[in-house]
């Protein structure tokens, strides 16, 4: 039976080299008599990893106790780990480290994100030195710790990589493994300009990883797909743990921009005086869009969606570098626009910082009194304030209206605080041009929201209808008051948002019809 008790090596001061191997030799070979305990060794340490079904060469195990003096000596000054007992330090850092080459195939070369100390990267290339590792890491300090590893163990091929990783790293990579902590789609990006197309992205992660590896399956659909997911435990411990893969089905981010440079007419802007951006400048406005009838769409999710939804319409694809190229299925004829990055932040309101599209604006078809309204729901919106607009547009899509009459008072739909309160409906939800509130005929079947009016639980909605909310501040007009409807709310409460209204009102219809 293996005794096991905490290795805590004296701290060595600074310039004071010392061979971690002998120095941890002659701990073990001191008398253990007085203490009464087994020291850590290098046995030891083999040990444990035969119980966890690993098999060592004796230079790999020399190898791993060399790394373990290291890690040890300058842990106090680099703060390398906080796992200090040498068992826990043996099976959480370096068999676990090792348990991937196990488990499934691994690529080469093959990148260790984060990898801080050197794991899972320096035990993965004792074990497998076969391998062509690529240790990333953007602290200088572990940086220096992890050359040094690699020199005094003698590994070759085995590079570190002194940055952080982002899209716009390029040095390819057949496979990712990582500990690091941040979630598995922000990885995902992160490696989309080195990891080869078909390339493996190896996640380990403890047991309840569930929601972000559904929120990457999700985000990611069409450039990655979710191979195996494979929950294991650490030898015979309790210590459980998921090895999460993904491969790649796109190819990386230097070969798209290549390609989508083939196919697109690209447009480099740097200037303000530059005729092309003064005319999306005024996009920002709801003027600019109904002169121009043209707008510009923000948000990963919305542009994705009208890409695959009205290719027809998308004009022009705007980031600010080149490296996020327009995805291969957008239409070829669309400019691929690059704007200096203060030009971008101009155009860019919401901070997405993700492509911007330019989208042609459909014409809205005028809606007149005569014409009446078609069966269900039809939604008279005067809102003034565009993110009204955008809300109650995504109202009316969630609760299935008819028709949104925009009356003349309104915000322009397709102003861009419209577009992102939508989100991603404007272009799904058929928009009609009404009148000016003032000319609405009292003899038509509209229900007016008003705080004056009858609970709205209390009336019988028409089988054909309009819903008319109140203007910001203003609400409706005195004569719509008499045959209006109400919202019950608290009487401490004065009113509620008019987009707010006209969503629990959408609501309660869609209930009742329900």
């Amino acid at each position: 039976m293996i005794v096991f008790v905490k290795d805590r090596p004296a701290r060595m001061k600074k310039g004071h080299h010392t061979n971690p191997i002998k120095k941890s030799q002659s701990r073990a070979g001191r008398s253990t008599a007085e203490a009464g305990k087994q020291l850590p060794d290098a046995r030891r340490l083999a040990d444990i990893f035969t119980q966890c079904g690993i098999a060592l060469t004796p230079r790999q195990i020399e190898q791993l106790w060399l790394y373990h003096g290291l890690l040890r000596h300058h842990n106090p000054d680099l703060n390398l780990t906080r796992i200090h007992n040498f068992t826990n330090m043996v099976l959480k850092l370096y068999v676990d480290s090792v348990l991937p080459a196990q488990l499934t195939d691994l690529p080469s070369p093959l990148m260790d994100l984060g990898s801080g100390p050197g794991m899972p990267g320096i035990p993965l290339k004792i074990a497998r030195p076969e391998l062509e590792i690529v240790l990333a890491e953007g602290r200088a300090k572990r940086v220096a710790f992890l050359r040094e590893v690699i020199a005094q163990l003698g590994l070759e091929g085995i590079h570190v990589v002194d940055r952080n990783i982002a899209p716009d790293f390029s040095e390819p990579v057949q496979g990712v493994i990582t500990r690091a902590v941040e979630t598995m789609d922000k990885t995902l990006e992160r490696i989309s300009g080195c990891l080869a197309q078909h390339g493996r992205v190896i996640f380990m992660k403890g047991p309840d990883c569930a929601a972000e590896m559904e929120q990457a399956v999700k985000q990611f659909n069409q450039k990655y797909k979710l191979l195996e997911d494979i929950a294991y435990r650490i030898g015979a411990t309790q210590h459980e743990r998921r090895l999460v893969i993904f491969q790649r089905m796109d190819a990386p981010t230097v070969v798209q921009v290549r390609q989508a440079e083939q196919r697109h007419r690209v447009v480099a802007i740097a200037s303000e005086q530059n005729d092309r951006f003064k005319d999306l400048k005024k996009l920002l406005t709801g003027r600019g869009v109904k002169k121009s009838g043209q707008a510009i769409l923000a948000g990963r999710q919305p542009v994705a969606e009208m890409l695959a939804t009205f290719p027809q319409r998308c004009r022009a694809w705007i980031t600010d570098d080149e490296h996020h190229p327009p995805p291969s299925q957008a239409p070829h004829d669309m400019d691929w626009l690059q704007l200096s990055a203060p030009l971008f932040q101009t155009l860019d309101l919401f901070g997405t910082r993700g492509p911007l599209l330019l989208i042609d604006v459909p014409p809205i078809i005028e809606w007149t009194p005569e014409e009446t309204f078609p069966p269900g729901c039809s939604l008279i919106v005067p809102f003034q304030d565009p993110e009204n607009v955008g809300a109650v547009i995504r109202s009316a899509a969630a609760f299935g209206v008819t028709q949104v009459i925009l009356l003349s008072e309104c915000a322009h739909p397709y102003h861009p605080k419209a577009l992102r309160a939508s989100g991603g409906m404007t272009p799904k939800v058929t928009l009609r041009q009404g009148p000016a509130l003032k000319e609405l005929p009292h003899h038509l079947p509209i229900l007016a929201l008003s705080a004056d009016g009858v609970d709205i639980q209390r009336i019988d909605f028409p089988e054909a209808f309009g819903l008319l909310a109140g203007m910001e501040g203003e609400g409706v007009p005195p004569a719509w008051r008499n045959s209006s409807v109400r919202i019950p709310i608290d009487p401490a409460v004065e009113s509620l948002n008019a987009a707010t209204a006209s969503a629990v009102a959408l609501y309660e219809w869609r209930r009742r019809k329900s």
